[in-house]
């Protein structure tokens, strides 16, 4: 199954957080976890949405994005798959 990949509003919230902040310390490091979240959602979201693990919140699944703290929190639609949010391993989810 290839999907498309719609990032919510919430996501790209999330995402520009976490740039933000670590940018502040490292420019080169955000730049890092951007291309890392980046492509484990082109890559292995677009190509096979069900790689990641069943949610904490029904109907969701959490993709663990490699060499970085950071979880994509995803849902499939028939069409697509929606990208909700982008948490840190140590975030409480759900809130």
């Amino acid at each position: 199954m290839s999907a498309p990949i719609a990032w919510l509003a919430s996501a790209a919230a999330d995402l520009d957080r976490i740039l933000d902040h670590i940018e502040r310390d490292s420019p080169q490091g955000a730049r890092r976890v951007a291309m890392a979240i980046r492509k484990g959602a082109n890559t292995l979201l677009h190509e096979q949405p069900l790689a990641g693990r069943m949610g904490r919140v029904e109907g969701t699944r959490e993709l663990v994005i490699s060499s970085t703290p950071y979880i994509l929190v995803y849902r499939l639609r028939k069409e697509r798959v929606e990208v909700l949010r982008i948490m840190h391993g140590n975030q409480k989810w759900p809130p």
